[in-house]
Parts: structure tokens; C-alpha cells; sequence
């Protein structure tokens, strides 16, 4: 079950909203002018509250017309910042732009929850606060001996209804971020107080991630077992000794309560079973027709995450590349990499379109294999299917203008990936194994086959300098100037127990400040070398970013987006320009495949006389799905070339290779190089004629 969805379809109704302005009333906690506004218009939210839900639920679609009239939602302050609506849906984007109103609205009815009932609501962060690098167990510890809130009682409301109907023996909790940590604790102290007899286990990427050094024997007051990593096996043998009652199950990554101490256990010879034997996930049990899409700003990038319900797949296991030195590249998921074959990857796409009805996959890689996603992308052309997907990537060289093409024609819409730091020392320093100008190429071949592409950027990575960090700003300035860039999010660099630099802090001029572990352990306080406080530069560069996505304050001085004195860029302002005009002559390897994307030509033979010669040649007519494209060439290569492509389409068993493709060539004629690149054929590459 998902447990968040259901206790946001049972909060936002007329009847429990209308409790919460009573208990608000009650116990005067209106107190700020924003609360005072919402609850003096407390008839207006509640009447059209359910409405809204089962518009952002999909349904009632017609409703998006008079959510979008003035003075139809009442505002409160999340209205203030309101984005510039021509600029972000245009003059017909009635359905995003109500789909913006109805969320704001419902951000100001939580904003009331968390002013006058309960400061640790949030709609995906509940009390994340308590969650985030809590190295001791205390203060979350102290806050589950409180009452239970007016949330915690739906949820356990919720939660009891199903327990009743499932009579479990096991109830495995996943807590993926800090956000779901208290509510995962909630009910695990509700099942151990009220069904003793149900074992409750906990995993996901929190614990991965920050429990692996736990030793607070009170966290299994809450929770009998916490396991690491992938979980199908560490499960499995969980199930197992729990229904055999057995005393001498061997565990999986496995940590639980021993002897009055926390234990470790990963004695199971059996191994983990491989990303091809794990199978499709299974949403049968989640009501899928009830989730809610919102859209909480205006970027179409950023709207990706929230906007819309995506099935969630891996093309493969950990990471590709694993040498960032930020990222937690010694732990498993990450470390250990392993790719699922395409073919495996579109099975289980059909099968999830099936079951769910839904042909949006979001691909949650740590970043996509540039070889892979151009298989996958094979295959879906292959199958002739029709799905829309999205990844993180790494921006390095292999995506190439036609491999960008090729993604984009089986669906691909969006990219994210890593920049970083734009200063080619620091991604050298990062190990990330691209440079800026590498990284304006990539991002080039994805908006010009019409892909977004997001980007992470950082400030603060250990020696970086003040004048490095306006440098880098000036190039993600001109990034999105140019227009190859349309959505990024700069985030302060965090230390992490599991990183490259967590585990060697001294090589990369930082001292960090350990504390005392028994609860959480990943985010680290260090002192860097240099002494700058990077944290003054978050505002000005956050401002400055949400403008450029905008398309506008480009030619605003970089001075002007921060209060206090930087210097000047050193980055000559034609830099990724140059980047784009530079690109190196690339030669096609004798291994690389070709592919044909476009359809059959529409053919007519004539002659042409010159001299007394007389030459047989062939006009070939090629429709793409926006323009017609005429070639003439002699009868033979032409007669060639038709029969070719027809061998070169994604349906073929096999793809050709250029190699293959000359050899049979230069069977017939002499010169394939001469007719490969002229003019005809050039043409005919910009519309669907691929290297790969």
C-alpha cells in the first residue's frame, strides 16, 4: 500500500478540513495574517476542495476552465509569487496552468496545517526535519513519546483498516528519504503497541544510506529487523523465518536486537539474485486512479517529478561510470553495476502498460548507459511502441547528435544529469570524466532533437574558490542563453560518509567534524581549507538561475545578483559559443551501426541528355513527418540505396555496420566514401539516416 497517497485523498475532503478550522479555532492557533485570510475564507476552500482533488486526479477535466476565470480559487500567499502565466503556459495552456492554481491552493490549505495543527506536515516531507543527519536518536525519539497528531491519526487510522483485512505476520516499511522517517516510526510504535505479534522490518534508501553504522538499541523498540540494500533476497529470508519460526535463520544484510545490542547479520551463502530475475514491478494493490498530478512551479523540467504518475524502471543496476568523488560510489547500489538487456527492459515495459494503463516510464537510473538507452531505444522502434520516457544521464561524449535523434524518435522527452561545478578543473578534481565544453556539445545534441535537458549544479565542492564559483555561474549563464540548457538547480555541496572525499577528507583540503554515531550517519560539517562561507552565494545564484530558466536577466551583471562585493568573470563571454562552433571532425568507425529511421521513398526514373551522354537517373522522394526531402541520384547506387534502407530499419535481426555497409558498396561501385558523403546522402543523414 502506499500510505502517503491514501492519507492525503483522506485529509483533503470538506469533512476533514472542516475539523481542522474547528481545532484551529479552538485552540487559537490562527494566529499569522496568511491564516487569518484562509480561515475568514474557510467556505470558499472547503467548497470546491474535492473538486479540485479529482481534477488533479485526472477527471473532470473541464473543470481546468473555471479554475483558470479570476477570482475562482480563493488565494492566500502561495499566490504572491505567482510565475509570469503567459510566460510558462502561453495563451491556450488552460489544463498546466489550472493544474498550477489547484496546487497552490492546496499549498495554502498546507500551509494552515502546518501554522495551526501540525509543523511537521508536508505533502512528500513529513517531519523530515527530525530525519535529516540525526546522528543520535534522541529528538526523534522524544517527539514519538507526544500525542499523536491530528495527521498521525488518519494515518494509523488508515493503516489499522488494513491490517485488519490482511492479518499480516510481516509488515515491511521502505522509508526512501528523511521525510518518511517519522511516519514510518509512527507506525511501527502503533503495530508494537497494539499487534505484538506482527514482526515489522524497515529498508530503503534511508537506511542504505544513513543506518549502516546504527547502535541505539531504543530504534528496535520500533522495528525488529532493518535491512540493507537490495531487498529481495535480504526479504525473502526475512518471510522465511518468520513464518517457520525458525532460530537459525542465516539473515541478509540484516541488523536486529541481540543480547540487549544491536546486531549485524549477513551470514547467507545464497547470493542476491540478478536485476534479470527480480521480475516487473507489481502495482496491483496501489490505486493508481487516485493519484494526484501537481505542479508546483511553472518549469516544465522541475514539473516532470510531480506532474503526472510515471512507472518507475532500471535499465540498469549502480552506476556506469562510479568515480564521482561526491557521490557514495563505495555502497552497493552504486558500486555494484549491473544492465539489464534491452529486449528484458521492453517486456517489462509492455507489461506495466497493461497492467496500469499508463505508457510513461521514468527510468531512475544513477545514470543511463549511453549503449543501453540507444538498444532500449532500438527496441521500442522495433516493437512499434508508443511511450514517453525520461533518465539521468552522465553529459559525456557518446551522445552524439544522432544517438540524441534516436532517443528522441522512441520517445525520449527529457534528460537530467550532472554538471556540477562548470570549471573544468573541479569536474577534473570531481572525477566526473567530462569538461565544460564537452558538456555545451551534449546538451546541444539533446535540444536540438528537441530533448530537455536539466542540469545539477553545485557550489561549495572543497577548495573551490570564490572567483571559481562566479566563473561557474557565467557559464551556466551562457548555457542558457544560448538556449541548450532549460532547467537546472543548484545545491550547496554535502559531505557524505560513503563518498571518495568522506573517506579521504584530507586529499581534498577539508577537516571534517565527526560526532558521535548511534542513529544516522551520512552528512558530515567539515571546515574547508580556503575558509569561504559558501552559503552566502545561495540566493544570488538560486535568483539568478530561476530568471535564466525564465529566459530573461541575461544581460544583468553577475555583480548584481548578490548583495555583497564578487569579482568579475573570468570567463570570456563567447566561451560555450565557441564551444558549439569548435566541434571536432569526427570519423565514422568501422564498427559503428547504421540505422534508418524514415520510410520508403517515392521513386521516378528519367534520363538526362548532356553532350550526346545520356544518364539514367532516379528521383527520390522522402516524406518526414514535417517536410518532403528530393534526391537524384545515377539509377544504380539509387536502386542500391533503396534496397538498403530497407535492411537498415530498427525491424532488421541485424544492424549493418558502416564497415558491412561499404564492403557491399563497393561490391557494385567504387567510392563509397565519395557517395557516403555527398550532398544527397548529407541530406538524407539530417532526416533519419544514423550512425550509431
Amino acid at each position: 500500500m502506499d500510505l502517503g497517497i491514501e492519507v492525503i485523498l483522506e485529509l483533503f475532503t470538506k469533512k476533514k478540513f472542516a475539523e481542522i478550522f474547528e481545532i484551529a479555532l479552538d485552540n487559537d492557533r490562527i494566529v499569522s495574517e496568511n491564516a487569518q485570510r484562509i480561515y475568514t475564507l474557510r467556505e470558499d476552500y472547503l467548497q470546491h476542495l474535492e473538486e479540485v482533488i479529482l481534477f488533479l486526479q485526472g477527471k473532470n477535466q473541464t473543470f481546468a476552465r473555471q479554475i483558470c476565470t479570476d477570482n475562482f480559487l480563493p488565494q492566500a500567499s502561495r499566490f504572491e509569487q505567482l510565475d509570469d502565466m503567459d510566460w510558462a503556459f502561453g495563451a491556450v495552456g488552460v489544463q498546466d496552468k489550472a493544474k498550477h492554481f489547484a496546487t497552490l491552493y492546496l499549498e495554502d490549505l498546507s500551509d494552515f496545517i502546518i501554522e495551526c495543527i501540525d509543523e511537521n506536515f508536508g505533502f512528500s516531507r513529513y517531519a523530515e526535519r527530525l530525519g535529516r543527519s540525526a546522528n543520535s536518536f534522541d529528538e526523534l525519539y522524544a517527539h514519538l513519546q507526544q500525542a499523536l497528531t491530528f495527521i498521525d491519526t488518519i494515518t494509523i487510522e488508515i493503516l489499522t483498516r488494513r491490517i485488519r483485512e490482511t492479518q499480516p505476520k510481516l509488515v515491511c516499511i521502505s522509508v526512501p528519504f528523511p521525510g518518511n522517517l517519522y511516519s514510518a516510526f509512527r507506525c511501527a510504535q502503533f503495530m508494537k503497541a497494539n499487534y505484538p505479534e506482527i514482526k515489522v522490518a524497515m529498508g530503503g534508501g534511508f537506511p542504505n544510506t544513513e543506518l549502516r553504522s546504527i547502535t541505539d538499541v531504543r530504534v528496535f523498540e520500533f522495528f525488529d529487523f532493518i535491512t540493507l540494500d537490495d531487498g529481495e533476497l535480504p526479504i525473502e529470508l526475512l518471510y522465511r523465518h518468520v513464518t517457520s519460526n525458525s532460530p537459525n535463520t542465516a539473515f541478509k544484510r540484516t541488523f536486529l536486537l541481540e543480547n540487549d545490542a544491536v546486531a549485524y547479520h549477513n551470514q547467507s551463502t545464497k547470493c542476491d539474485y540478478k536485476q534479470s530475475e527480480t521480475g516487473t514491478p507489481d502495482y496491483a494493490d496501489l490505486p493508481l486512479d487516485k493519484y494526484i498530478s501537481v505542479m508546483e512551479i511553472a518549469n516544465p523540467m522541475h514539473s516532470l517529478w510531480s506532474d503526472g504518475r510515471w512507472n518507475k524502471l532500471t535499465m540498469a543496476h549502480g552506476c556506469y561510470w562510479g568515480k564521482c568523488t561526491f557521490c557514495d560510489i563505495s555502497l552497493d547500489y552504486i558500486k555494484i553495476y549491473e544492465p539489464i538487456a534491452a529486449k528484458m527492459l521492453v517486456d517489462r515495459m509492455e507489461t506495466l502498460i497493461a497492467q496500469t494503463g499508463e505508457s510513461g516510464f521514468h527510468f531512475v537510473d544513477e545514470a543511463a548507459p549511453p549503449a543501453l538507452m540507444k538498444a532500449l531505444a532500438l527496441e521500442i522502434l522495433k516493437r512499434k511502441l508508443t511511450v514517453t520516457w525520461w533518465t539521468n544521464i552522465r553529459f559525456e561524449k557518446n551522445f552524439t547528435k544522432d544517438l540524441c535523434f534516436l532517443l528522441k524518435a522512441s520517445g525520449c522527452i527529457a534528460v537530467s544529469g550532472g554538471l556540477e561545478v562548470a570549471s573544468d578543473r573541479l569536474l577534473k578534481l570531481i572525477d566526473k570524466g567530462v569538461t565544460v565544453a564537452q558538456v555545451a556539445q551534449v546538451t546541444r545534441n539533446f535540444t536540438d532533437s528537441g530533448i530537455m535537458v536539466h542540469s545539477y549544479l553545485m557550489y561549495g565542492y572543497p577548495t573551490q574558490t570564490i572567483q571559481e564559483t562566479v566563473d561557474s555561474l557565467e557559464m551556466v549563464r551562457q548555457l542558457f542563453e544560448i538556449g541548450i540548457l532549460q532547467s537546472g538547480f543548484w545545491h550547496q555541496f554535502a559531505l557524505t560518509a560513503h563518498s571518495p572525499v568522506g573517506m579521504n577528507p584530507a586529499e581534498y583540503g577539508i577537516t571534517p567534524s565527526y560526532k558521535d554515531i548511534t542513529f544516522a550517519n551520512n552528512d558530515i560539517d567539515f571546515i574547508d581549507s580556503t575558509g569561504i562561507d559558501h552559503a552566502q552565494f545561495s540566493y544570488g545564484l538560486k535568483k539568478s538561475l530561476f530568471n535564466f530558466m525564465h529566459g530573461i536577466g541575461f544581460e544583468i551583471p553577475l555583480q548584481d545578483w548578490f548583495d555583497f562585493k564578487i569579482p568579475r568573470t573570468t570567463i570570456d563571454p563567447d566561451y560555450i559559443q565557441n564551444c558549439l562552433t569548435s566541434d571536432p571532425i569526427v570519423t565514422t568507425k568501422p564498427t559503428a551501426k547504421i540505422v534508418w529511421l524514415g520510410n520508403t521513398p517515392l521513386v521516378a526514373e528519367f534520363t538526362k541528355t548532356k553532350r550526346g551522354q545520356t544518364r539514367h537517373l532516379l528521383q527520390l522522394v522522402f516524406h518526414t513527418k514535417t517536410e518532403s526531402i528530393e534526391l537524384v541520384l545515377e539509377k544504380e547506387p539509387g536502386n542500391w540505396l533503396i534496397d538498403t534502407l530497407e535492411t537498415l530499419t530498427p525491424a532488421s535481426e541485424k544492424q549493418t555496420s558502416f564497415e558491412e555497409l561499404k564492403a557491399d558498396f563497393e561490391m557494385h561501385f567504387e567510392h563509397f566514401e565519395l557517395f557516403w558523403y555527398s550532398k544527397p546522402i548529407n541530406n538524407l543523414k539530417e532526416s533519419g539516416l544514423l550512425v550509431l
